[in-house]
């Protein structure tokens, strides 16, 4: 059974950083692919990023150049690297399992609050 705890959020000043955690257990699948994504309230929620087993990772354009993807396999973690942080970043973000085999899994999330 796959469980994804995530860690790291908080509050941050615009043009900040942050990074967060998500301690990852279980079989995650063959792609070992992993992602993190972000919802806030009454929007969809937004794919960030990506990586799988390969280290091919994809951003979303409004991410791309400003975060990064970073799984440490040792440690069993996948980290988001967050830089030069916007107040329309704010959202709870959560790491998922993106298995196109397995059924998606996903953390209980950590707030992001980025000011002004």
């Amino acid at each position: 059974q796959v469980q994804l705890v995530e860690s790291g959020g908080g509050s941050v000043q615009s043009g900040g950083s942050l990074r967060l955690s998500c301690a990852v257990s279980g079989y995650i699948g063959r792609s070992a692919c992993m992602a993190w994504f972000r919802q806030t309230p009454g929007k969809e929620r937004e794919g960030v990023a990506t990586i799988d087993g390969d280290g091919n990772s994809n951003y979303a354009d409004s991410v791309k150049g400003r975060f990064t993807i970073d799984p440490d396999s040792v440690k069993k973690i996948l980290y988001l690297q967050m830089n030069s942080l916007k107040p329309e970043d704010t959202a709870v973000y959560y790491c998922a399992t993106c298995d196109p085999e397995l059924p998606e899994v996903r953390g209980q999330g950590t707030q992001v609050t980025v000011s002004s």
